[in-house]
């Protein structure tokens, strides 16, 4: 089940993040982007669904808005208990879906260059590199995967 996140949910997106994404704090030498993000503003914004199993149990989540032609995906993260049961991709096809819906052309998202799991895993969904330069004192790189 994927619903809209509600402010109740806070604390569980952010613990999510905070363990999905520790591993790279080494690498990158800083928390990435989304331990720090503004997910109260995110949820109050509507761009937060929350994935939870059968019997409610938080999975995952995902940030995602319209932008002119396309969604920017901004944050995917699964929870470590879920990790390996295709959450991460329902997310994904989730966020793909309603870009279809609201008529827009592609989804675009970007990734740190350090988490190289993402860098082979965005292809095998259908998403091709499209840039890399640094923005924000991080090293990214975009991908966009397009409908029209």
């Amino acid at each position: 089940m994927i619903r809209r996140a509600v402010a109740h949910d806070e604390a569980e997106i952010r613990d999510c993040a905070e363990q999905a994404y520790a591993r790279y704090v080494r690498l990158i030498g800083r928390k990435p982007a989304p331990m720090i993000a503004d997910f109260a503003s995110q949820i109050a914004a509507e761009d937060v669904f929350i994935a939870a199993d059968d019997q409610g149990q938080f999975q995952g989540f995902i940030v995602f808005y319209a932008e002119k032609e396309h969604v920017l995906l901004e944050n995917v993260a699964v929870h470590p208990r879920a990790a390996g049961r295709g959450v991460g991709k329902q997310l994904v096809e989730f966020c793909e879906q309603a870009a279809r819906d609201w008529g827009l052309a592609a989804v675009r998202l970007y990734t740190n260059e350090k988490m190289t799991e993402n860098l082979l895993i965005y292809p095998t969904l259908g998403y091709a590199e499209v840039a890399r330069h640094a923005e924000d004192g991080f090293d990214r790189v975009y991908f966009e995967k397009r409908f029209i």
